[in-house]
């Protein structure tokens, strides 16, 4: 089985995604891997130098709040820099998943709706929380709001997300209570399994 693990910024997929780990799933975090293996990849970087210089630093390595600057400031660029890194994550997934086709998967997406990939996943898992969890939650990361809204804003509304989820977790409470919830619906699915 293969969940699809979408919400906003902020909204606590990746808590989630652990507690989902913790009871046996496997996990595959997309921002991990395009942090860790697409940004540091050494054809990648050299396209993005081509075509945002500013964005290298003196060691090769991606300044990744220079390029989010870019990114959520002009459409044509994140649209340039969706083409050039989803690819990519796409052949992680399937190589990934490729290492154990019986086991059960947990994947981050955050455009997971966005993009078109609901065909990828068995099940679709929303977390929700409200704007204010949301800001608190960022600001905490060091993104102000004026950033974390423009941000959010280049999503797809969280409304839009939990209507076509498959089942939904609500993130406004403790850790304690997002594990609960996730507990639960493991128990629904390994009953639909």
């Amino acid at each position: 089985m293969i969940l699809g693990l979408t919400g906003g910024m902020g909204g606590g997929k990746s808590t989630a995604a652990r507690f989902f780990e913790d009871i046996g799933y496997r996990r595959i975090d997309s921002d991990e891997i395009v942090r860790d293996h697409l940004l540091t990849n050494p054809e990648v970087v050299e396209l993005i130098r081509q075509r945002l210089p500013d964005v290298i630093d003196e060691q090769n390595w991606v300044q990744r709040s220079i390029l989010a600057r870019h990114v959520f400031a002009n459409d044509e660029t994140r649209g340039w820099l969706e083409g050039l890194l989803h690819p990519r994550l796409y052949s992680y997934w399937r190589e990934t998943l490729a290492t154990a086709p019986n086991a059960s998967w947990v994947v981050e997406v955050p455009l997971l709706f966005e993009k078109g990939l609901e065909n990828w996943f068995d099940f679709i898992v929303c977390v929700a929380t409200s704007s204010p969890h949301q800001l608190a939650r960022l600001k905490e990361r060091g993104i102000s709001q004026t950033l974390a809204e423009q941000r959010i804003s280049k999503q797809l509304p969280l409304a839009q997300k939990i209507e076509k989820a498959d089942f939904v977790l609500t993130n406004d409470g403790t850790p304690r209570t997002l594990r609960l919830q996730v507990a639960r619906l493991a128990r629904i699915l390994a009953d639909r399994g």
